[in-house]
């Protein structure tokens, strides 16, 4: 798969097919409509193109929008774009210049000649650029004009799509695992750093890896502890994760927390990426440190069990 980071390094590609947006997460919801993309470009052989945008549109456009939670980092979305066959990924920095394009301009300097596009395949409702003034009629009068072809994909479709990002999103907030999950096609995941913490786990016995996210707009389930695995050296651990404050033993703000099942290795600086399975309990707070060692065994019998069945 080739990727291209800016406008200026693409060359035109063999009769592209070309589809764009955010595709945050890449779920089933996607993962229908780039089926249709193969689909399109193999029947005039030719190649896939994504049009995607880094940071969010959002970012821009709401000076900041500090709320806003995703599901796929860049370099996930990257990733499972890959997976699924992808041959071209166009990352278009979303700044001023390009938000200042008028929609013919965008599609003619980026579309038409850059790309050279044999078809485009995209929503009813996408709308492009200044002010978002451009429209699927408007990108049908443009595709006559410069000699591509446009399909547009089915209203019901793209409300399934959007559902879902929404559904989603609020799943794993809540801790929903396994719906989110099913809605993705694959198991969650995020990548963080581990650093030092309190140190207080081992004194327990259950030592954890604390993580600080790689990108702190991140969706993340606001709190508990769950079934999880993790990847360190590209090796596959099982273990139990938890997110919150940790009441019983230090309420000093939000932490991730990972506890490796048989794994005594030092990882502090480590990059980390957490698969999650299940969702166990909600946080608590206990009265006794030797309470919440009791609730941790009972966690990692659970854990083990969930685990054993992926």
């Amino acid at each position: 798969m080739k990727i291209f980071d800016s406008i200026s390094k693409i060359t035109p590609l063999k009769n592209a097919v070309v589809t764009q947006g955010t595709f945050d997460g890449v779920h089933l919801g996607h993962q229908k409509i780039l089926t249709n993309l193969k689909y399109e470009a193999n029947k005039i052989d030719g190649e896939t193109v994504i049009i995607t945008f880094f940071p969010h549109p959002r970012v821009l456009v709401n000076q900041g929008d500090k709320n806003l939670k995703l599901l796929s980092t860049l370099s996930e979305k990257i990733l499972y774009l890959e997976k699924l066959g992808i041959d071209n990924v166009i990352v278009i920095p979303f700044d001023e210049e390009l938000s200042n394009l008028q929609p013919e301009e965008y599609i003619k300097k980026l579309i038409v000649d850059k790309i050279a596009a044999k078809k485009m395949v995209i929503g009813y409702d996408h709308r492009f650029g200044k002010d978002r003034k451009g429209g699927i009629d408007d990108l049908i009068s443009f595709g006559l004009k410069y000699n591509f072809e446009v399909q547009q994909i089915a209203v019901e479709m793209i409300t399934e799509i959007k559902i879902s990002s929404t559904k989603i999103r609020k799943a794993i907030s809540l801790g929903n695992i396994i719906e989110a999950n099913a809605l993705l096609g694959y198991s969650y995941q995020f990548t963080g750093t581990v650093v030092h913490g309190l140190e207080l786990g081992r004194k327990i016995g259950y030592r954890t890896a604390n993580i600080v996210l790689e990108d702190a707009q991140k969706q993340l389930p606001l709190s508990g502890v769950f079934a999880a695995f993790a990847y360190v050296d590209a090796k596959r651990y099982g273990g139990m994760l938890s997110i919150g404050k940790n009441p019983t033993i230090a309420e000093k703000g939000e932490s991730i927390e990972m506890h490796l099942f048989d794994f005594d290795k030092d990882i502090y600086g480590k990059k980390i990426t957490v698969e999650m399975v299940k969702k166990i309990r909600d946080e608590k707070k206990f009265e006794h440190i030797s309470d919440l060692s009791n609730q941790l065994y009972e966690d990692k019998l659970v854990s083990k069990y969930l685990l054993l069945e992926k």
